[in-house]
């Protein structure tokens, strides 16, 4: 078995990573630590490069199409990792999973519709809404100082108010790092259902699931939720392919599958690119080790991370993931307002985080941490902000 080494440092200046492209024009600046964005800084696993190289050697990258070794690839992954088996027909290849929530958007709602999305949540699906002339509608998360759930009665109450037309799920949740029980899919399922509304089940972060919890694919439940749904899932972030741009997009209903396909027709996007269906292909096939062994690595350093703070620094809370590699730090007890916690991780202790405020207004004081770095570049990280804080 290959022993990976997550600890391993790799420089990605010179190579236009967005994640450590510095710009001091807009407060960043090279000597932060950049934990922001959620790509990681580990290579990829070494079977998808070597695939990718063989497919490079062959020098012709002619129009490709997408070949049945790369659908029982994506359909084998899926039976093994989560015992949900799905047919060839359901797919849809689309260049990344907020292009596929944007149309399905634009192809089930009409302007001016509502859309429901549960905040603090990933701030694309506000954007998309936004973008579309739809409306955002809100079911904020309930925070008790340690977890996140579920208000269920604001969820139906507002959708039946609002007259809701399409949920966004966030499953796992980012940011807060929520892996949804079979329980809460199954409400949440059941009300949509009742009010004719139709989810759209963001689950990229599937693959990312810690001790004692298990994702669960919303459409796995039963026939009726997977007809009332779109499940979007990719490669990019279990193997850190983001820049691949490859997401496979599952949709069992055929008349909401041709739309959504139709939309990519006018839209003229193609299929992804070779080296993004060599990866996704490759990494579905011989990835399992690498991953296994990088839960282990992350949900150690979330531990360290918690304990860190804990000890050094405990107006610090760190949300307990019980999924994704993304830390959902409570800042609220510093000394200084919530509203300038941000600019206090930049300017004061030189770590870059994506501002919680970007995800609602329910994230105001807090940061999401990205730990998909070295632990010793974490370490570094928690260092300078336990250092900045004495100095408040």
């Amino acid at each position: 078995m290959v022993q990976y080494d997550f600890d391993r440092i790799i420089d990605r200046s010179g190579t236009d990573s967005s994640k450590h492209t510095f710009d001091a024009a807009k407060g960043k600046t090279p000597d932060m630590i950049p934990l922001w964005v959620a790509d990681m800084d580990f290579k990829a696993p070494d079977e998808v490069i070597q695939r990718m190289k063989d497919r490079c050697e062959h020098g012709i990258f002619g129009y490709t199409r997408v070949g049945e070794g790369y659908i029982r690839a994506v359909q084998g992954w899926f039976e093994k990792r989560f015992d949900w088996k799905v047919p060839e027909e359901w797919m849809v290849r689309t260049p990344g999973v907020v292009y596929a929530v944007n149309a399905a958007i634009q192809v089930l709602t009409q302007e001016g519709d509502a859309v429901l999305i549960q905040s603090p949540v990933y701030h694309p699906f506000n954007n998309c809404i936004v973008a579309s002339k739809r409306r955002t509608v809100r079911n904020p998360l309930v925070y008790d100082g340690k977890r996140y759930t579920i208000d269920f009665e604001d969820f139906e109450k507002k959708i039946v108010e609002e007259k809701v037309k399409l949920f966004v799920l966030c499953s796992p949740h980012n940011p807060v790092g929520r892996v949804w029980t079979r329980e809460e899919l199954t409400r949440m399922g059941e009300i949509c259902l009742k009010h004719h509304v139709f989810v759209i089940s963001d689950e990229i972060h599937c693959d990312f699931v810690f001790s004692g919890h298990r994702h669960i694919p919303f459409a796995s439940i039963c026939e009726s939720f997977a007809r009332n749904s779109i499940t979007c899932t990719a490669p990019s972030k279990t193997f850190n392919l983001a820049g691949l741009q490859t997401s496979n997009i599952f949709i069992p209903d055929e008349t909401v599958r041709e739309q959504i396909k139709a939309c990519k027709s006018a839209q003229h996007c193609g299929e992804p690119t070779i080296f993004g269906l060599v990866a996704c292909q490759a990494a579905y096939e011989c990835g399992e080790e690498w991953l296994e062994q990088l839960l282990a690595y992350l949900e150690t350093s979330a531990e360290k991370v918690s304990a860190y703070f804990a000890q050094n620094l405990p107006q610090i809370h760190v949300v307990k993931p019980e999924g994704t590699y993304l830390l959902w730090l409570d800042c609220r007890g510093l000394p200084i307002p919530p509203e300038q916690v941000d600019a206090f991780m930049l300017e004061k202790a030189k770590v870059w985080f994506n501002d919680g405020g970007m995800f609602g207004t329910e994230g105001i004081g807090f940061e999401r941490m990205n730990m998909g770095s070295p632990w010793s570049v974490l370490e570094q990280a928690c260092a300078r902000i336990v250092d900045a804080a004495k100095k408040l």
